[in-house]
C-alpha cells in the first residue's frame, strides 16, 4: 500500500460508512464485512486530476475539434462565468478517468482570457446533472491566465504581457474597493460616509457586480486561485502580484519552467501542476524539461501531474511514472511512495481538500484504488475503484460497469442510389 503521505507498507484497509476506518498490517474482519483479497496487488488513494476540461469538449474530437463550451471570449474579464454551467455529465471522459483510478477531478474553463471564470470539483460518477457529481463542500476556484494565451491580436486590450499584468492589478484594485464597500453595507454603514454619517463620495450602496464578487472572494481567501502560466519570469510576476494583493496562488498550471523558480513557488506555498514530457509545441514551452516535476519536488516544493487533455486523463499514474523516471536519471531518489504524492496528496492540497482526500488515513474519505500491480508500470490496470467507500468501477466484473449508449455505436448507414 502507498498511503499518499510518503508511506509504503503491507496492510489491510477497512472502509466503513464512506470513510477509512482503519488500516494496519492485519485487521480482524468485522461481522458482515465484504472481504476483497488483494494479495500481490497495490492499493493507493484515489488519483486526483487538478486540471481537466472534461464535459466541456465534444469527444471524440473531430477535425475542427468540434463544438465546445470551455471558454467564454466576450471580454478579458469573464470571472462571472462558472464552468459548471457548461458541463455535460454523460461525456465519456469521466468514465475513462474513473477506469484510470481518478476519483476526484477539477474542471477548469479555458485560458484565452485573463480572468476565465470559476472551476468546479467533481467525482467522475454516472450522473444526469453536474450537481449530482459535485464534491460536497469543496472550495471554489478561479482560473486566471498569463503569457501568450490571453494576449489578443484583434485590437482588444490587452495585447502584451505588461498589458495583462496592468489589467490584473487594475481589476484587483477595483475589487478591493468593491469588497470594502460591500462589507460596510453589510455592517449597516453607508459606503463612503464621512464624519457624522454624512454621505461620502459614493453616496449610495454599491451595485452588485458578479465579476467583482468573484475577485473579492479571491481577496478574502474564499476561492482557490489557479493560474495558467508557463515561463519562469511570468510565474515570478504573478507571485508578486498575489503578494501585493494579499492572496495565495494555489497552483500554477502547465508551469513548463517551474524548475527555474522552484524556491519561489515553495516559499509562496504554491504548487506546480505540470506534464512530464510536453515541450516545443509553443514558444512558452521551448525551455521545458522532463525533470521539471522532480526538480520542484527536490527543492521542497509541491509537484503535481495534470492531464489538461482527455487523452491523458486516464493515465495520470503513467504521467507520474515518466516524470519520476526523468528525475531518477538526473540522480534524484524518487521512490514510489514519493511519486504517488504527485497525483494524490499534492493535488488534494492545492484544491483545499487535503483534510478529506489524497491519503489513506483514518477518517479520510474512502476514495481508494486497487491496482493489478505496480501503479507506475505500463502493464498495470486499475482493477477496482472506490469513491466514498462504494465500488464504482470493477475491471474484473463488467456487469458492474455497463457501457454508455454513447459508446455503443451504430451500424453503418446503407447507401441508397
Amino acid at each position: 500500500m502507498l498511503d499518499g503521505a510518503g508511506g509504503k507498507q503491507r496492510a489491510d484497509v477497512l472502509l466503513r460508512e464512506g470513510t477509512i476506518a482503519d488500516y494496519a498490517p492485519q485487521i480482524a474482519t468485522p461481522p458482515g464485512a465484504i472481504v476483497i483479497e488483494a494479495e500481490g496487488r497495490w492499493v493507493t488513494p484515489g488519483l486526483i486530476d487538478i486540471h481537466t476540461h472534461d464535459g466541456t469538449y465534444a469527444m471524440p474530437q473531430t477535425g475542427d475539434h468540434g463544438p465546445n463550451d470551455v471558454t467564454e471570449t466576450s471580454d478579458a474579464n469573464v470571472a462571472a462565468t462558472w464552468i459548471e454551467h457548461a458541463v455535460r455529465p454523460v461525456a465519456l471522459t469521466f468514465e475513462r478517468a474513473l477506469a484510470g483510478g481518478v476519483t476526484t477531478l477539477q474542471i477548469l474553463p479555458g485560458s484565452q482570457e485573463i480572468f476565465n471564470g470559476r472551476s468546479v470539483v467533481v467525482k467522475p460518477v454516472r450522473a444526469v446533472t453536474v450537481q449530482q457529481m459535485k464534491f460536497p463542500g469543496a472550495p471554489g476556484g478561479l482560473k486566471l491566465s498569463c503569457g501568450e494565451n490571453p494576449k489578443n491580436d484583434d485590437g482588444r486590450f490587452p495585447t502584451s504581457r505588461m498589458g495583462i499584468v496592468a489589467e490584473i492589478r487594475e481589476e484587483l484594485a477595483e475589487a478591493q474597493h468593491y469588497a470594502a464597500d460591500m462589507d460596510e453595507e453589510r455592517g449597516g454603514h453607508r459606503p463612503g460616509a464621512g464624519p457624522g454619517g454624512k454621505p461620502g463620495p459614493h453616496g449610495k450602496p454599491p451595485k452588485r457586480d458578479a465579476e467583482k464578487d468573484a475577485l473579492a472572494a479571491v481577496l478574502r481567501g474564499e476561492l482557490q486561485v489557479h493560474i495558467h502560466c508557463y515561463r519562469a519570469d511570468d510565474i515570478a510576476v504573478m507571485l508578486n502580484v498575489a503578494r501585493e494583493f494579499g492572496f495565495r496562488i494555489a497552483a500554477v498550471h502547465h508551469a513548463a519552467e517551474a524548475y527555474k523558480v522552484a524556491n519561489l513557488l515553495r516559499d509562496a506555498g504554491t504548487c506546480a501542476a505540470v506534464w512530464p514530457d510536453w515541450w516545443g509545441f509553443k514558444h512558452e514551452a521551448e525551455d521545458a524539461i522532463p525533470e521539471n516535476a522532480a526538480f520542484v519536488d527536490a527543492a521542497g516544493g509541491c509537484a503535481i501531474m495534470h492531464s489538461d487533455i482527455p487523452l491523458l486523463g486516464d493515465r495520470l499514474n503513467i504521467e507520474a511514472a515518466k516524470a519520476a523516471a526523468a528525475g531518477r536519471r538526473a540522480g534524484l531518489d524518487i521512490p514510489p511512495e514519493r511519486a504517488i504524492r504527485w497525483v494524490t496528496s499534492n493535488p488534494a492540497r492545492s484544491l483545499g481538500l487535503d483534510d478529506r482526500i489524497g491519503t489513506i488515513a483514518r477518517g479520510m474519505n474512502a476514495d481508494v484504488v486497487i491496482w493489478s500491480g505496480d501503479p507506475f508500470s505500463v502493464y498495470t490496470h486499475a482493477d477496482q475503484v472506490f469513491i466514498d467507500g462504494s465500488r464504482v468501477y470493477d475491471r474484473l466484473d463488467p456487469a458492474r460497469d455497463p457501457r454508455s449508449d454513447f459508446e455503443l455505436g451504430r451500424p453503418a448507414a446503407e447507401l441508397t442510389p
